[in-house]
């Protein structure tokens, strides 16, 4: 193992810390002249009652999350950044972040936001980063947002 990163992931939810964390990636990529691959996981688990009523929302939420990870790309490319490609999956971020696309991807660095958002989930079952943190097969940073 090198003390350089060559591959960053960094989770994508739409959240403050989430978006915290994509700006610091870009500048760990920059002086590491890493490959940057954004990742956003749409939580099926949340579609399980609501689906019944409105089968488009699965298709709705995948738009959304294609167009949020496509302006993140752009704003990676304007900042200097000329690897950067972006990935949507389905179904529960906290398995698929570090034991499946950050091996499938050959990561060595992961980023993510320290709180995301869902406080619901966090309450009753730990956060999203306190699992890539337990489950990651390489380093996590953890990133927070300034507190006033």
């Amino acid at each position: 193992m090198g003390l350089k990163y060559e591959h960053i992931l960094v989770a994508i939810d739409g959240s403050q810390e989430a978006e915290w964390a994509f700006k610091k990636a870009i500048e760990i990529a920059k002086r590491n002249n890493a490959k940057l691959t954004l990742v956003h996981v749409i939580d099926t688990r949340t579609f399980a009652m609501v689906e019944g009523f409105d089968n488009t929302l699965g298709d709705r939420t995948e738009l959304q999350a294609k167009e949020m990870l496509e302006n993140y790309v752009y704003q990676a490319k304007e900042f200097g950044l000329s690897d950067v490609q972006f990935e949507i999956d389905f179904g529960s971020p906290k398995i698929r972040i570090p034991r499946e696309l950050a091996k499938k991807h050959k990561v060595d660095l992961i980023m993510c936001g320290a709180t995301g958002l869902n406080a619901v989930e966090r309450f009753f079952m730990g956060s999203v980063s306190e699992h890539i943190v337990r489950y990651a097969h390489c380093d996590v940073l953890v990133v927070r947002t300034k507190k006033d």
